[in-house]
């Protein structure tokens, strides 16, 4: 009975910790009711302009899949590698079976698109991007197009 007090005492003390950070997270927290500002979406200081989707992608879930099965090789490995010399030939074929099999899966995933983010954009040629066109383009009105940068490289006004 003695060998299970530290699992009991272990057990316990996460269970503090659990309800510790409820209470603190309580009792810390603001007490206003937050703005429509705090409650509208901020992507990269760019205010969007169309609802976001409902459903998070299955390309989302796809990469999150990806990282897991990484994730667990990895942590597979790990012991694999600090007793790979006792193992011997039975350790090698069994890491050679894991990783076969995990690239099976990861070949599964990238056939079904999970690094595919939408079809292949065609960069534009002579179009030098700076970050003062970008800010341009993006602060200028929909109805006026962005004014071109005189010290861009593809300016017609520069010396060759």
């Amino acid at each position: 009975m003695d060998q299970y007090i530290p699992i009991v005492l272990l057990l316990g003390l996460g269970l503090l910790f659990a309800a510790g950070s409820f209470m603190g997270s309580k009792l810390l927290a603001p007490r206003q009711k937050p703005t429509s500002s705090k409650i509208a979406p901020y992507e990269c200081g760019i205010i969007p302009d169309k609802e976001p989707p409902q459903r998070f992608p299955v390309r989302f879930y796809l990469v999150a899949m990806i990282f897991i099965i990484f994730d667990i090789e990895i942590v597979f490995l790990y012991p694999w590698a600090v007793v790979f010399r006792q193992l011997r030939v039975f350790g090698l074929v069994e890491v050679l079976v894991f990783a076969v099999v995990v690239f099976i899966a990861f070949l599964y995933l990238v056939s079904n698109g999970a690094l595919t983010w939408g079809p292949a954009r065609k960069l534009q040629l002579g179009v030098h991007r700076t970050s003062e066109s970008t800010i341009s383009r993006i602060t200028a009105s929909p109805a006026s197009p962005p004014p071109s940068s005189p010290a861009s490289p593809a300016s017609p006004d520069r010396a060759a």
